[in-house]
């Protein structure tokens, strides 16, 4: 069909002439109310949005000398993060001599990833940072 045409038949139903497929040959056009188009569109979106989840990364921190209880609690932080659907960031912070000796800080960090084995799997080997020990979790 010619364009005028097109354009006088959409003007005389009171809607668009919009250009769908610029590239065809011809090119296709299509006769629509475009404002309601680009509404039901922005709707689909804001329900695609609703559905999805962001995966967000947590930290929790810990000391190479951490008592039982504390390691515990953390680890039950870490286990809930996880359950949410969120990657754990572990964090072993080394402060003063603590840093020569870094095989400490590893075992608390492999006894974190054995507790979590359940519901996380390792995504990055725990690796030196400066003074930092950093590992990350995400859940299975």
């Amino acid at each position: 069909m010619d364009v005028d045409a097109a354009l006088a038949q959409a003007i005389e139903q009171g809607l668009d002439l919009v250009e769908v497929a610029p590239m065809a040959r011809p090119p296709v056009a299509r006769i629509m109310d475009y404002g309601k188009f680009k509404f039901e569109q922005a709707k689909m979106a804001r329900q695609a949005k609703k559905k999805q989840h962001v995966i967000h990364l947590k930290e929790v921190k810990y000391r190479p000398g951490i008592e039982e209880h504390d390691f515990m609690t953390k680890t039950r932080h870490a286990r809930e993060f996880l359950q949410d659907g969120n990657k754990v960031k572990v964090t072993l912070m080394f402060r003063g001599r603590q840093i020569a000796h870094p095989e400490l800080g590893r075992q608390v960090v492999n006894r974190v990833a054995l507790e979590l084995a359940d519901v996380a799997k390792i995504e990055t080997d725990p690796k030196f940072e400066g003074k930092f020990m950093t590992m990350i979790l995400a859940p299975k």
